[in-house]
């Protein structure tokens, strides 16, 4: 037993060396700035100071829960439909789903830019047709849209694989206990699917409230987020104490997020009983 145990131990020190490398360490770099000045003295100014950006993370909170949950919206229905085609079908479909995963962030990005700009293939469309043309670029609806572009494929895959894995018989049997459409969906469908659930909103949530390329670009240097601002922090100002104070905070706020999210999951997941 005693063997069993030092040969797990000796399994397990490459993943504890590496989560202390990568993960404990850079963590205590950020704390060690964002609560010291340049000259490395203690400080909690800057964490005082960050009451100066309260609406920029309020504005990255909103567009980032806003493109989650256009996301959930359009992938879970897909996702389901996806779960129930043949193999085949399932193949070409996963195939298209994961298309834009292997492109550039920066490529899809630009590519968004062309087609929504002024002169953009969307505003030649509208000319056609003898309308006017539209400012889309530096719209919130346009940095809302980048995210629910790049991001929504990282809603769909875990939604679909736990779908995939869902008995057709508790479907045929819940139909045949009286469960259908909207019953079916809330008691049955939806309880064994919300770890998939949580998973796509944590995978779509997380990168969109710290973007800033999808900002600065599709946003046209008008909306700032939260991403923006420590990216300038760091590389314009070389300001690396306010930068650090930032990502500290938000980082606080997605811990506090998954959290939220991990509790909704386990009152979901009672509804299956009910």
């Amino acid at each position: 037993m005693k063997n069993r145990s030092f040969l797990q131990r000796i399994i397990g020190a490459p993943y504890v060396l590496w989560a202390a490398i990568f993960i404990v360490v850079p963590l205590l770099i950020v704390a060690y700035y964002a609560f010291t000045d340049p000259a490395g003295g203690f400080t909690v100014d800057n964490i005082k100071n960050l009451g100066d950006y309260g609406a920029i993370f309020r504005d990255s909170i909103l567009y980032s829960v806003a493109a989650t949950l256009i996301a959930l919206v359009l992938a879970y229905p897909f996702a389901y439909v996806m779960s129930r085609k043949r193999e085949k079908t399932q193949q070409i479909m996963m195939v298209l789903v994961m298309l834009p995963m292997w492109m550039s962030l920066l490529i899809l990005t630009y590519s968004w830019m062309n087609i929504l700009e002024r002169n953009g293939i969307v505003n030649a469309f509208l000319g056609k047709l003898g309308l006017e043309p539209m400012t889309l670029i530096g719209t919130p609806a346009a940095v809302i849209f980048g995210m629910v572009y790049n991001y929504i494929p990282y809603m769909i895959l875990p939604i679909y694989s736990v779908m995939s894995k869902i008995d057709p018989s508790v479907l045929e049997a819940a139909e045949d206990l009286g469960s259908g459409g909207a019953s079916k969906l809330y008691r049955v469908i939806l309880p064994l699917s919300m770890p998939g659930v949580v998973s796509g909103v944590t995978m779509v949530f997380v990168p969109s409230v710290s973007t800033f390329y999808i900002s600065q670009k599709l946003g046209d240097g008008k909306i700032l987020l939260v991403g923006d601002v420590i990216e300038r922090q760091i590389q314009a100002q070389n300001n690396y104490n306010a930068g650090a104070a930032l990502s500290l905070v938000l980082m606080v706020l997605i811990i506090l997020s998954l959290a939220l999210m991990k509790l909704f999951a386990g009152e979901g997941d009672d509804n299956l009983y009910v």
